[in-house]
């Protein structure tokens, strides 16, 4: 089984809004129409031989981008290759938390997702806690970016070390995926994930190649189950990504592991 633990459907309101001008010079996309049909993800996914990919809503301070609702009807348009990825609004906690327990127990979410840099609010942040508690007694994982930015943004609130590391102490209990490796302070991101039982990284916005050599031989050694791949489709094709993860030298039980056992055991995929 193949499991891409990050991507997102390119909508129309998604692809034109300005923080993606260079993921749109990136992709070749000089002009977005007006309909992007989710058969066009499917395909890529299919293409790829990905079995189950995780699609994410987004939040950001000026409202949805992409609304929690609209994932879950891509999801219900193919259930047995999408899972739902709820996200939030930060400014009201209250209503975060009423939203994510919607999300999960109506739309059938299967995690929460919530980019630090899109806020300019590191992960300790008190407006963050609520949601921490409320994810463990839902029992879904909490997704965030961890490292650099891309888009035009801060990226000191992707730095594992002191902020994440403080949450990961603070919650126990709590399922943490940082997704995008924590590039350049992947070292870091390393050290959480072997240091907490609860804390894994996903390898969304990088191909294989670009891996760090401490992050390929953690994956090879004790790491092996703390590593899940990722493809931040439209941003990189998930097809181009699995062409590399042979030179990456795992041996089958990892290979297995990173591609697709260790988010099935993350996203609990066997539970319905």
């Amino acid at each position: 089984m193949i499991v891409d633990a990050w991507i997102q459907h390119p909508t129309p309101q998604f692809l034109r809004h300005p923080m993606f001008a260079a993921l749109r010079r990136w992709v070749g996309i000089t002009e977005v129409p007006d309909e992007l049909p989710v058969e066009l993800t499917l395909s890529a996914l299919a293409g790829a031989g990905v079995d189950r990919a995780l699609v994410s809503a987004w939040y950001g301070p000026e409202g949805a981008i992409i609304p929690n609702d609209e994932v879950a009807a891509m999801v219900r348009a193919a259930p047995e290759r999408l899972l739902g990825v709820a996200s939030v609004d930060l400014r009201r906690p209250v209503e975060a938390v009423r939203e994510l327990r919607r999300a999960v127990k109506t739309l059938g979410m299967r995690a929460l997702r919530v980019l630090p840099w899109l806020w300019n609010l590191p992960p300790n942040d008190r407006r963050y806690y609520p949601l921490y508690a409320e994810c463990v007694e839902l029992g879904v994982p909490f997704c965030l970016q961890v490292g650099h930015t891309g888009p035009l943004g801060p990226s000191e609130p992707g730095r594992p070390i002191p902020y994440l590391d403080e949450v990961a102490l603070e919650f126990p209990e709590l399922v943490i995926v940082g997704g995008h490796i924590g590039y350049p302070w992947t070292d870091e991101m390393i050290s959480l994930a072997t240091k907490y039982p609860n804390v894994y990284i996903d390898t969304s916005a990088y191909k294989p190649r670009r891996y760090p050599a401490a992050l390929r031989d953690f994956m090879k050694g004790h790491g092996r189950r703390k590593v899940l791949f990722g493809s931040n489709y439209p941003m990189l094709m998930p097809g181009e990504c699995l062409a590399e993860v042979d030179a990456l030298g795992l041996d089958q039980e990892a290979r297995s592991l990173f591609l697709g056992e260790n988010a099935r055991r993350v996203f609990r995929l066997d539970e319905g």
